[in-house]
């Protein structure tokens, strides 16, 4: 979002449009990413912006209303995952490949890894879709979660080490 001229008020509409307009899509695919399933994580993430929409005019400092979006996804996830009953597949994303062969292989790659990402921990999981899908840095990240950057931290690399244990068991 670009920060708007000194002096100039946008309403609360104009700028949870431009949000929704510049962030909506990275944040449906965190929250797919975390629960598995399309339609809950856009739903969690219409919820995350319909919560924005009635705290911004509380919102003084508008450097934090990304990290309060983030936040609000992953709380929303969190309380979708609880509601859930069974376990969806995980989802598979298609990239452009060259031959059919390494289409398949790749297709497998992520397949297991995605597969080894579900069984993770719920924390695990947060910290590595934050980390490694949204790029995040660890602080950033402990303020979404609400823990310390050693907490972040600490949790990456057991949450690695554990994906690599379940990655080399499997092959």
């Amino acid at each position: 979002m670009t920060a708007d001229p000194p002096g100039v008020r946008r309403s609360t509409d104009e700028v949870v449009a431009d949000l929704h307009r510049e962030h909506a899509l990275t944040l449906v695919r965190m929250a797919n990413l975390l629960l598995r399933d399309r339609q809950a994580a856009e739903d969690v993430v219409q919820g995350a912006f319909l919560s924005l929409y009635r705290a911004l005019p509380r919102l003084h400092d508008h450097d934090r209303i990304l990290p309060y979006l983030r936040t609000a996804v992953i709380n929303n996830a969190r309380s979708a995952l609880r509601r859930q009953r069974t376990r969806p597949a995980p989802v598979l994303h298609e990239l452009p490949g060259g031959s059919a062969e390494a289409a398949v292989l790749d297709r497998a790659d992520r397949a297991a890894v995605l597969a080894a990402v579900v069984r993770l921990p719920r924390r695990s999981r947060e910290v590595l879709v934050l980390r490694y899908y949204l790029d995040l840095p660890d602080p950033e990240i402990a303020a979404t979660l609400g823990v310390s950057r050693g907490t972040v931290t600490s949790t990456a690399s057991r949450a690695l080490a554990a994906l690599g244990r379940q990655l080399k068991e499997e092959s």
